[in-house]
């Protein structure tokens, strides 16, 4: 009786253990489930997301620039413009603006907009950027601190694109600008900081949540909006012109004098 009172016990141990360890497993089962359902992308595989998509040729901007025109980060960006719901009519691709003083200065990307005008500055870099909104060089540095390259600071160089805009009509200077720099390449941005009001510095999948900031600006108050949109498209036209590209690119050689440099 006692011997089978212990074997009872002991089934009855083993059967309790066995729907133990089965329920064990279903709940580890079911919080892998929920964990995997409702994981977000991380910042990197998002990047990878928009730029496989964008690897094939997007037909939208047909009618907006041409493959000969500035870099695939810029077009990406157009894109993504495209996507975020901005109008093709108010998107401005490679623009050469007159400027007095070198000839034209060119611009990656101007949208109009209701808040005013957003201008892009676009760089393909890669490694860690480092640099202060007022320093005249920013540090990119790759190989893990084994190589450093400097380079001029994309704010300021996107001021001066604005200040050249702004010259192009009383209306022009009057209006709203909005400064944004992208980051397109593999980049990091390791140390960036105090950036100046009204003023960007982004990796692409941030282009939304920069868009939605903008955009909670009060509206700008445009005199001739169809003289800002001849200036604009002037300003593309410019870039047709071969000429007018050698000159530039000439212009800037010459200002840098880095040729005038002997070592």
């Amino acid at each position: 009786m006692i011997i089978s009172l212990i074997e009872f016990l002991l089934f009855f141990g083993i059967i309790l253990s066995m729907e133990f360890f089965i329920a064990f497993l279903f709940f580890i089962f079911v919080v892998f489930v929920i964990r995997l359902g409702t994981k977000q992308p991380d910042k990197k595989s998002f990047n990878n997301l928009q730029y496989r998509h964008y690897n094939s040729y997007d037909k939208r901007l047909d009618n907006l620039t041409s493959a000969d025109r500035g870099t695939q980060s810029e077009r990406d960006l157009v894109s993504y413009l495209l996507d975020y719901g901005i109008s093709p009519k108010a998107i401005f691709h490679d623009l050469y603006v007159k400027n007095g003083q070198y000839g034209f200065s060119q611009i990656d990307i101007v949208v109009a907009t209701k808040v005013g005008l957003i201008v892009f500055e676009v760089k393909d870099y890669a490694g860690w950027i480092f640099g202060k909104g007022r320093q005249h060089q920013w540090t990119q540095v790759l190989d893990y601190g084994n190589q450093k390259n400097k380079f001029y600071n994309p704010i300021l160089q996107n001021a001066s694109h604005i200040r050249v805009l702004k010259k192009q009509s009383k209306q022009f200077k009057n209006l709203p600008f909005y400064s944004v720099i992208v980051f397109a390449g593999n980049s990091e941005l390791r140390d960036v900081s105090f950036i100046p009001d009204k003023t960007f510095v982004i990796k692409p999948h941030r282009l939304r949540d920069v868009l939605d900031i903008i955009f909670d600006n009060q509206n700008a108050e445009y005199t001739d909006k169809h003289e800002v949109i001849r200036i604009l498209k002037s300003a593309v036209d410019n870039g047709n012109d071969s000429d007018t590209q050698i000159r530039h690119i000439n212009n800037i050689k010459d200002m840098l004098g880095t040729d005038r440099v002997l070592d």
